[in-house]
């Protein structure tokens, strides 16, 4: 069964985020996706809980789509589902709400060098730079005064939470692999304005599904 697939992650005014987006043309026959973390199902080996977690098998290609709202119950529920954390292609944290991403420390603590994409922002969790030109300069302080004593570098790095992972800011349109695009996108629904959101739909045989949920074909709803 072929699935046209998109999956739509909305970012922040201030942190742009993710859209996946893998033609009809690049989805193997045996494109699958596995949720790893819900507050719904009814596979009594999962525990339940709020937060949103998925495998997605598609086009060749193994990925993390977000890590829950727990690093121990996204673990019991990988290994519920015989999950090979190892063996990932990549991962796309869709923003920086916890409940989507704190099963993170997991991940990296079985595969730490794998690849993650996370929308990019000015003073980000995921790590990112800026020109020091952002910030105001007043010249008639004395040097004690002022950042770096006056002399900042060209352009200011700013840490990770998790230090030593391997992100990758996704700030534009970004192919990651054949038929695997990366979009960043401005979230404009008024709730979402000034900080992050989440939008995840497929398209099965041409029908799309409604925002807001991630599905398989013939799944039910799960967000």
């Amino acid at each position: 069964m072929k699935l046209n697939l998109t999956l739509v992650i909305a970012g922040s005014l201030a942190c742009a985020a993710a859209l996946v987006a893998v033609t009809e043309t690049a989805v193997a026959a045996e494109s699958k996706i596995t949720i790893l973390y819900d507050a719904f199902g009814d596979d009594a080996a999962m525990k339940k809980d709020w937060g949103f977690s998925a495998l997605v098998e598609v086009a060749g290609k193994r990925i993390l789509f977000d890590t829950g709202n727990d690093r121990d119950i996204f673990a019991a529920n990988v290994k519920a589902k015989n999950i090979d954390l190892t063996n990932l292609d990549f991962v796309v944290l869709s923003h920086r709400h916890s409940d989507h991403m704190a099963g993170l420390s997991h991940v990296l603590s079985v595969n730490p060098k794998v690849k993650i994409y996370a929308p990019r922002e000015g003073f980000g969790i995921y790590g990112s730079s800026l020109p020091s030109s952002f910030y105001r300069k007043d010249e008639s302080l004395p040097p004690q005064m002022r950042y770096y004593d006056g002399k900042p570098p060209e352009v200011m790095a700013f840490g990770t939470a998790w230090q030593g992972a391997n992100f990758e800011p996704i700030e534009k349109t970004t192919e990651v692999a054949p038929g695997i695009t990366l979009i960043a996108l401005v979230s404009d629904v008024p709730r979402h304005q000034g900080t992050q959101g989440v939008v995840a739909c497929c398209q099965h045989r041409g029908r799309p599904r409604a925002p807001g949920r991630l599905l398989a074909p013939g799944d039910r709803q799960d967000r």
